[in-house]
C-alpha cells in the first residue's frame, strides 16, 4: 500500500498528503495548550510522531486522510484538514486543525471546503460529519460556514474518552450550497 500522490490547490493553500517534513510544525501545534485543547491535548514529540505515522498509515490503508495544508505565500505548514474515518468513528468525517499563527484567516474553511469537494466528488461520499467539542466555538463557526449543522447527536471518540457534538450535511446539500 502506498500513499497516493494527490495535490489540491485553492487560491491560498496547497493540500497534499503528509510526510516527515510535517513533524516539526506538528510538534509545535501539539505543544501549544490552546491549539491542542480539542484534539487530544498537549503531546510530547514521541506521541506526535505516532499521530503523524497514524495519519500517513490512514492514507496507505484507506487511500485518503488528513491533508497537510501549506500556505502558498510562505510555503509553511499551516495545519491539516481532510477526510478521516479511523476504526470506531461514527461516520466519515472531514476535520481540520490550523496552526495558531495561521488562524483567523479563513484557512480552516478554505481547506475543509476543498477536502469536502474531494470527498464528495472523488471518494463518492454521500454525507460528511465534523466531530466538534461543545466548547470549540471556532470549529463550530467553521462548520456553519461550510453549511453543516449540529445534528443533535453526540459521539464518544474511540480511544480518546471525550464526547463531542456531531455536525454534518449531505452531498446534495453541499452541492446545492456550492451552486448558489
Amino acid at each position: 500500500m502506498q500513499v497516493p500522490d494527490i495535490v489540491i490547490e485553492t487560491p491560498r493553500l496547497i493540500l497534499r498528503p503528509p510526510d516527515l517534513r510535517d513533524f516539526e510544525p506538528m510538534c509545535a501545534v501539539m505543544a501549544d495548550e490552546t491549539a491542542a485543547r480539542f484534539i487530544g491535548g498537549v503531546q510530547p514529540p514521541e506521541l506526535v510522531w505516532r499521530s503523524l505515522a497514524a495519519i500517513i498509515g490512514h492514507w496507505a490503508v484507506r487511500g485518503y486522510g488528513f491533508f497537510s495544508v501549506e500556505d502558498k505565500a510562505s510555503g509553511d505548514w499551516a495545519g491539516r484538514a481532510g477526510p478521516w474515518f479511523p476504526h470506531g468513528w461514527p461516520s466519515e468525517e472531514v476535520g481540520w486543525t490550523i496552526a495558531p499563527r495561521f488562524q483567523g484567516r479563513g484557512y480552516a474553511t478554505e481547506a475543509a471546503a476543498a477536502a469536502m469537494d474531494w470527498a464528495f466528488g472523488t471518494l463518492g461520499w454521500t454525507s460528511v460529519i465534523h466531530l466538534i467539542h461543545a466548547d470549540n466555538l471556532p470549529s463550530a463557526a467553521v462548520a456553519r460556514k461550510l453549511g453543516s449543522g449540529n445534528t443533535g447527536r453526540r459521539a464518544e471518540l474511540a480511544g480518546f474518552g471525550v464526547t463531542v457534538d456531531v455536525w454534518g450535511q449531505s452531498r446534495e446539500d453541499w452541492r446545492a450550497r456550492r451552486r448558489a
